[in-house]
């Protein structure tokens, strides 16, 4: 993850490509699927964090 202080900012790409080489997925189908993902557990953790907060 990449993260700030008290914030995630988004994901190491070059490893979640790298692990999705290593469990077989195929290039495409991480290219098209990990930035919408990425943007909901971005959008998630960051909810968290501030509900922890208050």
């Amino acid at each position: 993850m990449r993260i700030s202080p008290g914030a995630v900012i988004g994901w190491d790409m070059g490893a979640a490509l790298a692990l999705g080489e290593a469990l077989g997925v195929p290039p495409l189908v991480l290219a098209e699927l990990l930035p919408g993902i990425e943007a909901v557990m971005v959008i998630k953790l960051n909810e968290q964090i501030e509900a922890e907060r208050t």
